[in-house]
């Protein structure tokens, strides 16, 4: 593992505890805080003991230290290689992040090593001009709490310009689209970032001001029979929604999804997508959105 989240937090907490011995006002105290606050529940009994106990030599009685420089954790080439494959996605790039460092060291890999299977083909247009313009007005506004006219293309084809503060953007990673959440006068738009035409940032606004319409909730139960791995991959499927799952017996188990009503449509494919072993029962309007989806498909394959 590139990046080991055990070994990286031992590091991590480390690297506080000297640089506040190398500065000369660690405490005891001051080192118990700092691994509760940034190391796991276990490291509170193991860490301060081996620092106190000697075994590591980093930390004396006083608890000064033999270092006379504030530590540092250089990256290593393979983690600088592993960063250089994540920039060289199209969509990083939108973020304009800092390359720094990186402009001589070779990609650990490309983005053409994969292959994706479940997602449309018709995704964004990470490298069109006017996209990236338009995405970059739109984080601008997003960060300095900014008012943004946007003009798009409705998905009827409609054109549209309205004044919105931005809430937020989100990422589908099974349609391979941006999208931008507005408010504003108690109206909430869901804009696709492709559909959108021209950005201009407008004047500052105080949040405490934009009263945003409540998103629609929606609540699915399903019941899950745990085959091949089916609960750890519905768990990370599902991971960004709120969840309550209970266990019936062994091996099957029954969850309900809270969900916004706008991406019911994503929510219904990604359900299909584990097959026999998920199995919708509740609510009966969903369960006829999935009928209807496998008749239309069956009729597209007969054809």
């Amino acid at each position: 593992m590139l990046f080991h989240e055990v070994y990286g937090s031992y590091f991590r907490v480390l690297e506080q505890i000297l640089t506040h011995a190398v500065k000369g006002d660690l405490t005891g105290s001051l080192l118990t805080r700092l691994v509760q606050e940034k190391a796991f529940a276990e490291s509170g009994l193991s860490i301060p003991g081996h620092l106190v106990s000697g075994s590591w030599p980093l930390v004396d009685a006083n608890y000064g230290t033999p270092l006379r420089h504030v530590p540092t954790q250089p990256l290593t080439t393979l983690q600088k290689r592993w960063l250089k494959a994540l920039l060289l996605d199209p969509r990083m790039a939108l973020f304009a992040p800092n390359t720094e460092g990186l402009e001589d060291v070779e990609s650990l890999f490309s983005p053409d090593s994969f292959v994706y299977f479940d997602r449309y083909a018709d995704g964004d247009p990470y490298d069109d001009p006017t996209y990236i313009a338009c995405f970059h007005l739109v984080l601008q506004a997003l960060r300095e709490k900014r008012k943004l006219r946007v003009r798009f293309r409705g998905h009827t084809g409609i054109r549209h310009s309205i004044v919105c503060v931005p809430v937020r953007l989100e990422y589908s990673p099974k349609d391979d689209k941006f999208r931008l959440l507005t408010a504003g006068d108690n109206r909430r738009h869901v804009i696709n970032l492709a559909r959108v035409r021209s950005c201009e940032v407008l004047d500052a606004y105080a949040p405490e001001e934009v009263k945003a319409a409540k998103p629609k909730k929606q609540e699915l139960t399903v019941r899950l029979v745990d085959e091949r791995n089916a609960l750890e991959r519905v768990m990370l499927h599902f991971s960004h929604l709120e969840k309550e799952t209970v266990r019936l017996d062994e091996g099957t188990y029954q969850m309900t999804l809270h969900y916004d009503k706008e991406d019911e449509t994503e929510l219904l494919i990604r359900i299909l997508s584990f097959g026999p072993v998920l199995q919708v029962t509740a609510p009966d309007s969903f369960i006829s959105l999935i009928r209807e989806r496998l008749a239309r498909q069956k009729i597209v394959q007969i054809g």
